[in-house]
């Protein structure tokens, strides 16, 4: 009977942090990593890398659900999320905020000291972003930078300094979250507004927003293009990824419109899943032959 409870515990946790979407900015930082490290890097540096990446995406989803709980009881989309359903209590999920903190802060000192100088950027746009909706309509911008952590975080645990690649591999991966989290929230568009929080949908309407986002994507195929260019171990296969991605994101906005969003969250998500893992399949098997 414990070993059940235990489990459930797990599972609800698991869904809280949303684990499986882990692949969003895991990809983009293991390619990264591979690129700067020119193929492996050591075993230690791949090990706190991870550490660093699982640390800190743990703990900004964890500290997200803390911080919007209220909203969340409100808002009829999200009001069985576990924390307005009492199902986990806050002061847990803060104390495992706290230790996924510190797990990201204990691999970066691991890293080098660049990475453990940075750290405090770095949390500082893991608390950030979960307040920005109540005072910008920029919010999705500052998620996608957030998200940009891990390419330029890898690039720079391998390295110790700063270049070119995994700064469009940043913008790569800022637009492009940015663009997914635009279309989902367009499906809270009615309620965001009555709630007086900011968006890009509220501020524009859901019509441009979705134009907007669409723009974001092309602009992040435009810097996967480059990222290719740039990178002498990148080929035929990597372009043919980035050709493949470009016929998801043509998927992606033919299941949305402003008068249709009963997918949305298949296009925002399901479908920029499959973008990841398409970057970090091609993007690794064109690094390694």
């Amino acid at each position: 009977m414990v070993l059940v409870k235990l489990i459930h515990k797990l599972k609800e946790y698991g869904k809280l942090v949303m684990f499986s979407h882990t692949i969003f900015s895991f990809s983009f930082a293991l390619v990264s990593m591979v690129l700067a490290a020119k193929g492996l890097p050591k075993i230690s540096t791949l090990i706190w890398i991870v550490v660093c990446f699982m640390g800190a995406r743990t703990g900004a989803n964890a500290i997200n659900r803390v911080i919007d709980a209220n909203i969340d009881a409100r808002n009829p989309r999200t009001a069985n999320r576990q924390i307005p359903k009492g199902e986990i209590k806050k002061g847990e999920v803060i104390a495992l905020t706290a230790i996924c903190f510190l797990v990201m802060l204990f691999g970066a000192y691991k890293l080098n000291w660049v990475c453990l100088a940075l750290s405090p950027v770095a949390l500082f746009l893991l608390i950030i972003y979960s307040y920005c909706k109540r005072f910008t309509f920029l919010c999705h911008l500052v998620l996608g930078v957030t998200c940009a952590c891990a390419p330029v975080g890898a690039w720079l645990a391998v390295t110790g300094k700063f270049a070119l690649t995994p700064l469009v591999m940043g913008a790569a991966n800022t637009l492009w979250v940015a663009g997914f989290d635009i279309i989902y929230g367009s499906q809270d568009y009615d309620f965001d507004k009555a709630n007086g929080l900011h968006s890009v949908p509220v501020k524009f309407g859901v019509k441009n927003a979705l134009h907007i986002a669409m723009a974001f994507h092309i602009i992040t195929l435009l810097c996967l293009v480059a990222i290719g260019l740039l990178e002498p171990q990148l080929g035929m296969i990597y372009f043919i990824g980035v050709a493949a991605i470009a016929v998801l994101f043509v998927v992606e906005y033919r299941m949305v419109s402003p008068t249709n969003l009963t997918n949305v969250n298949i296009a925002s998500y399901s479908v920029n899943q499959l973008v990841s893992i398409v970057l970090l399949v091609f993007g690794l098997l064109d690094a390694f032959i």
